[in-house]
């Protein structure tokens, strides 16, 4: 009987060593700081756990214990709450100990290097940097780093111009300053390899329309730069030097500089040598155009390239400019109006999918020519181009999204790992990734952003959609990738349910659509649980099919994620505006 009584005993301990959750104790000395405006303390270590306070940034409280990605914390008196680690600093024995080891000492590689106040170039420019200048990176949001420097505060720069500094003997050193040899253009969608072989190892894609800088060449592999390293790809889908485009018959126009200070570049490519500078407001002649790159002499006897989509032409100008182009209604009632100004009257209202011939340029509006061969006016933000003209982003989105609460809810996770694609592209950590980018923007933008998983970790949807109420959302929106047994399908869709959510699923729809240029499937309803569960503006994107292996390695791309959460930013001012 003791015998049995003994087994017994073994065998509830046992149980319980392997299947009760084990918790990381924490010395009581630790405490936490809380780095986020407003953030909530929960009952449990979820999200999914009953709200019990609410507590502002700086302040600290005494750890009591943690348990995966969540900390319980002393709150006042004998009551205790749960924390995520994601949104607080912590510190044991006098030292800070960041959730995020993100921070490296890094420099500005070319001069004037715009700090914008978001990661995207329709931020507002808060100061520049010199070429050499010490920064500290602080994050990073794909094409982005946010960085901090004793000049400008905190900002955001784009990644190609920061060098990051590094302990390597002086030969690697002299390696990182080695010169290109040329550029090229990427034909194709192209992995990068870590050795001049097709059985290299993968680190990374460039996408379609890439411009990239060559070092070296071998057999038939070149040796570029990608971002902080060197990589190999096929020279068979580079197309070296600038030969994409014929130059343009614009030879002899005034063109007049519209950005505050504009970089001038040894040819026409962002990765060419920074060679000068112009300033808003400046005239020039321009001698040829590439591919929206203008030339130009911006000094006596210097010439130059400087980026076309940034000068203001004469009409003669406009019209070379925009020859067999067009521009693409993405909206039902779009206004098209007389003259240049929102506060021009409405001539007709046009429908989506229409589509006219665009005869010039003035400012942010193009002129069009109607079906009853006059003219009017629409504004450049809100439409599609084809043809050589250039896209027109408005800028101060921010202005419509500030203060704004917007949960964003990256699909699947944890255990359940949602669609797989052909090349193993994960969806559960797809979604994060974009939403990790969309929420960077938004932030920056001065909006209140939630996410329902800041990490891989599991969460029932009833858990998802009750943050959308917690928080009293302005927007929700659910991110996914969508998968189909059918390998040839491809494209985006939208799915809302409730008939209230249409108009957030519409600007959210259409802006991404139009900024990826993925194929459109349009807006749908659906009945998934976040938005029909949810009393809500809510929206469910899926944001292109990687069963498809093309479309799943553009949906990979660096270029790609960056495209995609600024039209999910973009689609997200246009609601607020318009609502």
């Amino acid at each position: 009987m003791i015998k049995r009584f003994n087994l017994l005993v073994i065998c509830f301990t046992l149980f319980f060593a392997v299947f009760l959750p084990q918790e990381k104790s924490v010395a009581a000395t630790g405490s936490v700081t809380i780095a986020e405006s407003t953030v909530n303390i929960r009952s449990g270590p979820s999200l999914s756990y009953q709200l019990v306070k609410q507590v502002k940034k700086g302040e600290k409280f005494t750890i009591i214990k943690e348990q995966g990605d969540w900390i319980q914390i002393q709150l006042s008196g004998s009551k205790s709450g749960w924390v995520a680690n994601w949104v607080v600093t912590k510190s044991a024995n006098g030292s800070t100990i960041t959730t995020s080891n993100k921070k490296s000492a890094a420099q500005a590689n070319t001069n004037q290097l715009r700090v914008r106040s978001g990661p995207g170039t329709s931020f507002r420019i808060i100061g520049y940097l010199s070429k050499g200048q010490a920064v500290t990176v602080l994050d990073d949001n794909e094409n982005w780093l946010k960085i901090s420097a004793s000049s400008v505060g905190e900002g955001w720069v784009a990644r190609e111009y920061i060098d990051f500094k590094t302990t390597t003997s002086n030969s690697s050193k002299e390696e990182d300053k080695s010169i290109s040899i040329g550029t090229g253009t990427v034909t194709d969608t192209l992995n990068m390899r870590k050795e001049p072989s097709a059985t290299g190892t993968v680190i990374g894609k460039l996408a379609k329309g890439t411009s990239v800088s060559i070092y070296s060449k071998k057999n038939n592999w070149l040796e570029i730069k990608y971002r902080d390293q060197k990589a190999w790809v096929s020279a068979d889908y580079v197309q070296m030097g600038n030969q994409s485009q014929p130059s343009n018959t614009n030879a002899g126009s005034i063109g007049t500089v519209t950005a505050s200070n504009l970089s001038v570049r040894s040819s026409s490519s962002l990765n060419a040598e920074i060679i000068g500078s112009v300033s808003k407001g400046q005239k020039f002649t321009i001698l040829d155009e590439v591919n929206n790159w203008v030339k130009i002499e911006f000094q006596p006897g210097k010439i130059g390239w400087a980026a076309g989509w940034y000068f203001n032409k004469d009409k003669e100008s406009s019209s070379s400019l925009t020859k067999n182009s067009r521009i693409t209604i993405l909206h039902d009632g779009t206004n098209i109006r007389k003259d240049p100004s929102v506060q021009s009257n409405v001539l007709l209202r046009a429908n989506e999918g229409e589509s006219f011939p665009i005869k010039s340029l003035s400012n942010d509006w193009y002129e069009i020519i109607l079906p009853n061969g006059t003219t009017g006016y629409i504004a450049g933000w809100i439409v599609s181009t084809n043809g050589t003209g250039p896209g027109i982003d408005k800028q101060g989105a921010e202005g419509h999204l500030k203060y704004k609460t917007i949960v964003i809810d990256p699909g699947h996770g944890g255990i359940d790992t949602g669609a797989t694609g052909t090349g193993g592209t994960l969806e559960k950590e797809l979604t994060l990734r974009t939403a990790q980018l969309l929420s960077d923007k938004l932030k920056a933008a001065g909006a209140n952003v939630f996410l329902t998983r800041s990490s891989d970790s599991y969460l029932p949807l009833p858990s998802r959609v009750r943050m959308a109420s917690v928080h009293q959302t302005d927007a929700f929106i659910s991110l996914h990738y969508d998968s189909s047994i059918d390998r040839n399908i491809r494209g985006m869709t939208a799915y809302y349910y409730h008939s209230y959510q249409k108009k957030l699923a519409e600007s959210v729809y259409y802006s991404t659509n139009a900024q990826t240029k993925l194929k459109s499937r349009g807006i749908r309803s659906g009945d998934y649980h976040v938005v029909r569960e949810n009393k809500r503006q809510a929206v469910l994107m899926e944001l292109g099919y990687i069963s498809n292996s093309a479309e799943e390695m553009t949906l990979t791309s660096g270029q790609f994620q960056e495209s995609v959460a600024t039209g999910l930013y973009n689609g997200l001012a246009m609601y607020f505006k318009e609502k």
